[in-house]
């Protein structure tokens, strides 16, 4: 990716030693430097002034994704609890108590949890994926006669 270029080619005068891989952190000066500000001394180095771009991009970054997120999380709940304003609200009030204890914990720890969350989330559909297969499977096979017949006569 392009951020892993930056970092590289910010390395080519070996300014930092590649640390453990089990912290992700490199040392620069003696001093452990990792994720976003390892990004934004890369790209320093490169374009001076864009860690400001990267500061606002990583915000709008995460905004977007909560807006994104909230609103899935909230047509998932209603589709499980049903669409009535108390199941809104409940929603709309858990989710706002998650942000807060999301910037109260460390960052680490949300993105272990929201990994949890979304590999929790693969159980259900496989589960559906298998129950439908018959059914996909009967629908393709329609369609694929379907195309056959219109070749054959035209």
């Amino acid at each position: 990716t392009m951020t892993a270029l930056v970092i590289v080619l910010y390395n080519s005068n070996q300014l930092f030693a590649w640390g453990d891989i089990q912290s992700k952190m490199v040392l620069i000066d003696g001093t452990r430097v990792g994720g976003v500000d390892l990004t934004s001394l890369a790209f320093q180095s490169v374009l001076p002034g864009f860690q400001f771009v990267l500061t606002i991009a990583i915000f709008l970054f995460a905004f977007s994704t909560m807006i994104s997120w909230s609103y899935y999380g909230l047509q998932s709940w209603k589709y499980l609890f049903g669409r009535s304003s108390a199941a809104d609200l409940s929603y709309k009030l858990v989710f706002c108590l998650v942000i807060v204890i999301g910037a109260a914990i460390s960052l680490g720890s949300v993105i272990d949890f929201s990994d949890a969350m979304i590999f929790a989330m693969v159980f259900p559909n496989m589960i559906g994926l298998f129950l439908l297969f018959p059914k996909v499977r009967e629908e393709l096979n329609r369609y694929l006669n379907a195309c056959r017949q219109s070749d054959s006569g035209s």
